[in-house]
Protein backbone atom coordinates (compact mmCIF):
# COMPACT_ATOMS: atom_id res chain seq x y z
CA UNK A 1 0.00 0.00 0.00
CA UNK A 2 1.19 3.31 -1.23
CA UNK A 3 -1.68 5.74 -0.35
CA UNK A 4 -4.53 4.96 2.31
CA UNK A 5 -7.96 5.49 0.72
CA UNK A 6 -10.24 7.19 3.12
CA UNK A 7 -13.88 7.82 3.30
CA UNK A 8 -15.35 10.63 5.48
CA UNK A 9 -18.83 9.79 7.73
CA UNK A 10 -20.88 12.98 6.97
CA UNK A 11 -20.75 16.17 5.49
CA UNK A 12 -19.76 17.89 9.08
CA UNK A 13 -18.28 21.31 8.89
CA UNK A 14 -15.07 20.19 10.63
CA UNK A 15 -14.49 17.59 7.51
CA UNK A 16 -15.28 19.48 4.75
CA UNK A 17 -13.57 23.33 5.19
CA UNK A 18 -10.45 21.52 7.58
CA UNK A 19 -10.04 17.75 7.29
CA UNK A 20 -11.04 17.00 4.09
CA UNK A 21 -8.36 19.39 2.21
CA UNK A 22 -5.94 18.22 4.52
CA UNK A 23 -5.94 14.66 4.04
CA UNK A 24 -6.33 15.38 0.62
CA UNK A 25 -2.53 17.68 0.69
CA UNK A 26 -1.28 14.11 2.36
CA UNK A 27 1.74 12.34 0.31
CA UNK A 28 0.29 9.03 1.62
CA UNK A 29 -3.67 9.98 1.61
CA UNK A 30 -6.69 9.69 -1.02
CA UNK A 31 -9.97 10.57 -0.03
CA UNK A 32 -11.83 8.47 -1.90
CA UNK A 33 -15.83 8.64 -0.84
CA UNK A 34 -18.07 10.72 1.38
CA UNK A 35 -21.34 10.08 2.52
CA UNK A 36 -24.23 11.60 4.12
CA UNK A 37 -27.86 10.57 5.95
CA UNK A 38 -28.84 11.60 1.94
CA UNK A 39 -26.87 11.57 -1.18
CA UNK A 40 -28.21 14.96 -2.35
CA UNK A 41 -25.75 16.35 0.18
CA UNK A 42 -22.61 13.68 -0.01
CA UNK A 43 -23.00 14.32 -3.97
CA UNK A 44 -22.71 18.16 -3.27
CA UNK A 45 -19.52 18.13 -1.05
CA UNK A 46 -17.78 15.47 -3.22
CA UNK A 47 -18.37 17.43 -6.70
CA UNK A 48 -17.38 20.47 -4.11
CA UNK A 49 -14.23 18.60 -3.07
CA UNK A 50 -13.28 16.65 -6.03
CA UNK A 51 -13.98 13.64 -4.14
CA UNK A 52 -14.53 10.23 -6.23
CA UNK A 53 -17.68 8.48 -4.78
CA UNK A 54 -20.47 9.97 -2.87
CA UNK A 55 -23.19 7.45 -0.71
CA UNK A 56 -26.49 8.57 0.65
CA UNK A 57 -26.15 6.66 3.82
CA UNK A 58 -22.94 6.13 6.06
CA UNK A 59 -23.47 2.28 6.40
CA UNK A 60 -23.27 2.22 2.44
CA UNK A 61 -19.68 3.96 2.53
CA UNK A 62 -19.03 1.05 5.20
CA UNK A 63 -19.41 -1.51 3.01
CA UNK A 64 -17.45 -0.28 0.04
CA UNK A 65 -14.50 -2.79 -0.25
CA UNK A 66 -12.41 -0.22 -1.29
CA UNK A 67 -11.67 2.27 1.22
CA UNK A 68 -8.63 1.17 3.80
CA UNK A 69 -9.48 4.35 6.80
CA UNK A 70 -12.61 6.26 7.69
CA UNK A 71 -12.75 9.98 9.27
CA UNK A 72 -15.42 10.10 11.92
CA UNK A 73 -16.57 13.79 12.37
CA UNK A 74 -20.12 12.47 14.05
CA UNK A 75 -21.43 14.34 16.73
CA UNK A 76 -20.01 12.90 20.08
CA UNK A 77 -22.88 10.39 20.96
CA UNK A 78 -21.77 8.24 17.59
CA UNK A 79 -17.97 8.29 18.26
CA UNK A 80 -17.96 5.22 19.92
CA UNK A 81 -21.20 3.35 18.04
CA UNK A 82 -19.53 4.50 14.20
CA UNK A 83 -16.41 3.81 14.96
CA UNK A 84 -17.03 0.47 15.81
CA UNK A 85 -19.03 -0.26 13.00
CA UNK A 86 -16.45 1.05 10.82
CA UNK A 87 -13.81 -1.55 12.65
CA UNK A 88 -16.39 -4.60 12.33
CA UNK A 89 -16.54 -3.69 7.85
CA UNK A 90 -12.52 -3.49 7.96
CA UNK A 91 -11.75 -0.09 8.19
CA UNK A 92 -9.13 1.67 10.28
CA UNK A 93 -10.49 4.91 11.82
CA UNK A 94 -9.57 8.53 12.88
CA UNK A 95 -11.95 9.76 15.26
CA UNK A 96 -12.66 12.82 16.64
CA UNK A 97 -12.24 13.91 19.69
CA UNK A 98 -13.83 13.26 22.51
CA UNK A 99 -13.78 9.91 21.74
CA UNK A 100 -16.96 9.03 24.00
CA UNK A 101 -19.80 10.47 26.44
CA UNK A 102 -18.04 9.42 29.18
CA UNK A 103 -15.36 6.82 30.45
CA UNK A 104 -16.87 3.96 31.37
CA UNK A 105 -18.04 4.16 27.64
CA UNK A 106 -14.20 4.82 26.63
CA UNK A 107 -13.43 2.17 28.42
CA UNK A 108 -16.22 -0.32 27.27
CA UNK A 109 -14.63 1.10 23.62
CA UNK A 110 -11.19 0.08 24.52
CA UNK A 111 -12.22 -3.35 25.19
CA UNK A 112 -14.23 -4.01 22.09
CA UNK A 113 -11.50 -2.45 19.66
CA UNK A 114 -9.18 -5.14 21.04
CA UNK A 115 -11.22 -7.49 19.12
CA UNK A 116 -9.50 -6.04 15.90
CA UNK A 117 -5.99 -6.00 16.20
CA UNK A 118 -5.00 -5.50 12.69
CA UNK A 119 -6.73 -2.17 12.18
CA UNK A 120 -6.02 0.91 13.38
CA UNK A 121 -7.64 3.45 15.53
CA UNK A 122 -6.85 6.90 16.88
CA UNK A 123 -8.33 10.07 18.54
CA UNK A 124 -7.78 13.05 16.66
CA UNK A 125 -5.83 15.48 18.86
CA UNK A 126 -4.48 17.38 15.96
CA UNK A 127 -2.44 19.99 17.77
CA UNK A 128 0.15 17.30 19.41
CA UNK A 129 1.34 16.82 15.33
CA UNK A 130 2.09 20.97 14.98
CA UNK A 131 5.81 21.86 15.28
CA UNK A 132 4.96 24.34 17.48
CA UNK A 133 3.69 22.19 20.00
CA UNK A 134 6.71 19.65 19.45
CA UNK A 135 9.03 22.21 20.05
CA UNK A 136 7.63 23.21 22.85
CA UNK A 137 7.77 20.04 24.67
CA UNK A 138 11.63 19.84 23.27
CA UNK A 139 12.60 23.32 25.45
CA UNK A 140 10.77 21.55 28.58
CA UNK A 141 12.99 18.54 27.88
CA UNK A 142 16.15 20.34 27.58
CA UNK A 143 15.70 22.66 30.65
CA UNK A 144 14.96 25.91 29.14
CA UNK A 145 12.52 27.05 31.38
CA UNK A 146 14.32 24.96 34.15
CA UNK A 147 11.60 22.66 36.34
CA UNK A 148 8.34 22.96 35.02
CA UNK A 149 5.43 23.38 37.80
CA UNK A 150 2.55 24.92 36.64
CA UNK A 151 0.38 25.13 32.95
CA UNK A 152 -2.30 27.30 32.39
CA UNK A 153 -4.42 27.36 29.37
CA UNK A 154 -7.73 29.68 27.87
CA UNK A 155 -9.82 28.43 24.99
CA UNK A 156 -13.38 29.98 24.91
CA UNK A 157 -15.54 31.08 21.62
CA UNK A 158 -19.31 32.48 21.54
CA UNK A 159 -22.35 30.63 20.45
CA UNK A 160 -25.77 30.46 21.76
CA UNK A 161 -27.83 28.65 18.84
CA UNK A 162 -29.50 25.72 20.53
CA UNK A 163 -29.37 23.79 16.96
CA UNK A 164 -25.98 23.92 16.77
CA UNK A 165 -24.40 19.86 17.90
CA UNK A 166 -22.21 21.48 20.52
CA UNK A 167 -25.22 23.25 22.86
CA UNK A 168 -26.91 19.44 22.93
CA UNK A 169 -26.83 18.92 26.42
CA UNK A 170 -28.04 14.83 25.44
CA UNK A 171 -24.99 14.42 22.53
CA UNK A 172 -22.57 15.42 24.81
CA UNK A 173 -22.47 18.64 23.98
CA UNK A 174 -20.57 22.05 26.28
CA UNK A 175 -17.45 23.52 26.35
CA UNK A 176 -15.61 20.65 28.39
CA UNK A 177 -16.46 17.97 26.16
CA UNK A 178 -15.79 20.60 22.97
CA UNK A 179 -12.71 22.83 23.73
CA UNK A 180 -11.94 22.01 27.34
CA UNK A 181 -11.13 18.55 26.68
CA UNK A 182 -7.75 20.20 24.90
CA UNK A 183 -7.26 22.13 27.97
CA UNK A 184 -6.59 18.87 29.78
CA UNK A 185 -4.41 17.40 27.24
CA UNK A 186 -1.79 19.95 27.18
CA UNK A 187 -0.24 19.03 30.61
CA UNK A 188 -0.96 15.43 30.14
CA UNK A 189 0.74 15.80 26.89
CA UNK A 190 3.48 18.09 28.58
CA UNK A 191 4.05 16.39 31.48
CA UNK A 192 3.87 12.60 30.89
CA UNK A 193 2.09 11.73 33.17
CA UNK A 194 -1.32 11.53 34.74
CA UNK A 195 -3.32 13.98 37.50
CA UNK A 196 -3.99 12.20 40.81
CA UNK A 197 -6.95 14.17 41.81
CA UNK A 198 -9.05 17.45 40.01
CA UNK A 199 -11.67 20.02 41.12
CA UNK A 200 -13.96 21.87 39.12
CA UNK A 201 -16.39 25.13 38.91
CA UNK A 202 -19.17 24.93 36.01
CA UNK A 203 -21.47 27.63 35.16
CA UNK A 204 -24.71 25.76 33.07
CA UNK A 205 -26.68 27.37 30.52
CA UNK A 206 -29.93 27.30 32.07
CA UNK A 207 -31.77 26.41 28.66
CA UNK A 208 -29.37 24.38 27.46
CA UNK A 209 -28.24 22.73 30.34
CA UNK A 210 -24.47 22.36 28.60
CA UNK A 211 -22.12 23.79 30.50
CA UNK A 212 -21.26 27.28 29.31
CA UNK A 213 -17.90 28.29 31.54
CA UNK A 214 -16.02 25.58 32.88
CA UNK A 215 -12.77 25.94 34.95
CA UNK A 216 -10.43 22.94 36.11
CA UNK A 217 -7.35 22.29 38.41
CA UNK A 218 -5.14 19.43 38.24
CA UNK A 219 -3.00 18.01 40.75
CA UNK A 220 -0.54 16.03 38.78
CA UNK A 221 1.07 15.20 42.30
CA UNK A 222 5.55 16.16 42.91
CA UNK A 223 4.34 20.03 42.90
CA UNK A 224 2.96 19.75 39.31
CA UNK A 225 -0.53 21.44 38.77
CA UNK A 226 -2.45 22.84 35.92
CA UNK A 227 -5.09 25.38 35.40
CA UNK A 228 -7.92 26.40 32.67
CA UNK A 229 -11.03 27.95 31.52
CA UNK A 230 -12.98 27.03 28.39
CA UNK A 231 -16.43 28.83 27.32
CA UNK A 232 -18.76 28.49 24.92
CA UNK A 233 -20.35 31.89 25.67
CA UNK A 234 -17.55 33.89 25.66
CA UNK A 235 -15.53 35.92 22.96
CA UNK A 236 -13.31 33.83 20.84
CA UNK A 237 -9.71 33.53 22.76
CA UNK A 238 -7.24 30.67 23.18
CA UNK A 239 -3.72 30.95 24.72
CA UNK A 240 -1.36 28.10 26.73
CA UNK A 241 1.85 29.17 29.03
CA UNK A 242 4.41 26.50 30.76
CA UNK A 243 5.57 27.92 33.50
CA UNK A 244 9.19 26.77 35.03
CA UNK A 245 11.86 27.78 37.74
CA UNK A 246 13.78 29.74 35.04
CA UNK A 247 11.34 30.97 32.36
CA UNK A 248 8.18 30.51 30.83
CA UNK A 249 6.80 29.08 26.95
CA UNK A 250 3.75 31.01 25.66
CA UNK A 251 1.58 29.35 23.02
CA UNK A 252 -0.22 32.50 20.83
CA UNK A 253 -2.55 29.86 19.47
CA UNK A 254 -2.33 26.74 21.18
CA UNK A 255 -5.25 24.51 19.07
CA UNK A 256 -6.60 25.90 16.12
CA UNK A 257 -3.04 27.43 14.74
CA UNK A 258 -4.02 28.73 10.89
CA UNK A 259 -2.36 26.49 8.06
CA UNK A 260 -1.62 29.42 5.89
CA UNK A 261 0.18 31.34 8.16
CA UNK A 262 3.57 31.22 10.47
CA UNK A 263 2.93 30.25 14.11
CA UNK A 264 4.49 31.75 17.00
CA UNK A 265 5.90 30.69 20.20
CA UNK A 266 7.12 33.12 23.17
CA UNK A 267 10.31 31.68 25.32
CA UNK A 268 10.66 34.02 28.42
CA UNK A 269 13.84 33.41 30.23
CA UNK A 270 16.67 35.95 32.30
CA UNK A 271 18.29 36.48 28.98
CA UNK A 272 14.52 38.23 27.82
CA UNK A 273 11.69 37.17 25.25
CA UNK A 274 12.88 34.93 21.87
CA UNK A 275 10.21 34.96 19.76
CA UNK A 276 10.40 31.27 18.15
CA UNK A 277 8.20 31.03 14.38
CA UNK A 278 7.24 28.49 12.50
CA UNK A 279 6.73 28.18 8.66
CA UNK A 280 2.69 27.52 7.61
CA UNK A 281 2.23 24.04 8.66
CA UNK A 282 -1.53 22.10 8.19
CA UNK A 283 -1.50 20.26 11.57
CA UNK A 284 -4.62 18.34 9.77
CA UNK A 285 -2.46 17.08 7.14
CA UNK A 286 0.55 15.95 9.32
CA UNK A 287 -1.62 13.42 11.38
CA UNK A 288 -3.05 12.13 8.44
CA UNK A 289 -0.07 11.18 7.35
CA UNK A 290 1.31 10.08 10.67
CA UNK A 291 -1.87 8.30 11.17
CA UNK A 292 -1.51 6.83 7.30
CA UNK A 293 2.22 5.52 7.94
CA UNK A 294 1.02 3.59 10.85
CA UNK A 295 -1.24 1.79 8.63
CA UNK A 296 1.17 2.14 5.76
CA UNK A 297 4.30 0.43 8.10
CA UNK A 298 1.77 -1.74 10.96
CA UNK A 299 3.46 0.59 13.24
CA UNK A 300 1.27 1.87 16.37
CA UNK A 301 -0.36 5.02 15.74
CA UNK A 302 1.45 7.57 17.60
CA UNK A 303 -1.30 8.49 20.30
CA UNK A 304 -2.84 5.18 21.55
CA UNK A 305 -6.61 4.80 22.45
CA UNK A 306 -5.49 4.76 26.46
CA UNK A 307 -4.47 8.62 25.93
CA UNK A 308 -8.58 8.73 24.80
CA UNK A 309 -9.33 6.88 27.99
CA UNK A 310 -7.83 9.01 30.29
CA UNK A 311 -8.56 12.38 29.52
CA UNK A 312 -12.59 11.25 29.38
CA UNK A 313 -11.34 9.94 33.00
CA UNK A 314 -10.41 13.78 34.30
CA UNK A 315 -13.43 14.93 32.06
CA UNK A 316 -15.43 12.87 34.31
CA UNK A 317 -13.89 13.70 37.39
CA UNK A 318 -14.40 17.47 36.86
CA UNK A 319 -18.46 17.56 36.11
CA UNK A 320 -17.79 14.94 39.44
CA UNK A 321 -16.28 17.23 41.46
CA UNK A 322 -18.62 20.45 40.22
CA UNK A 323 -21.21 18.44 41.57
CA UNK A 324 -20.25 17.22 44.44
CA UNK A 325 -18.16 20.58 45.52
CA UNK A 326 -15.17 18.96 46.25
CA UNK A 327 -11.78 17.37 45.22
CA UNK A 328 -12.06 14.35 42.66
CA UNK A 329 -9.34 11.82 42.86
CA UNK A 330 -8.54 9.90 39.50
Amino acid sequence: MKKVRWGILSTAKIGTVKIIPAIQKASNCEVLAISSRTFDNAKKEADKLGIPKAYGSYEAMLSDPEIDAVYNPLPNHLHVPYTLKALEAGKHVLCEKPISLNSEEAARFLAEVEKFPDLKVMEAFMYRFHPQWQKAKQLVHEGAIGEVKTIHSFFSYYKTDPENIRNMFEIGGGGLMDIGCYCISFPRFIFEKEPKRAVGLIDRDPDMKIDRLSSGMLDFSDGLTSTFTCSTQLMAFQQAEIHGTKGRIEIEIPVNAPPDEESRICLYTEKGKETITFPPVDQYTLQAEQFANAIINNKPVPIPLTDALCNMKVIDALFNSAEKNKWISL
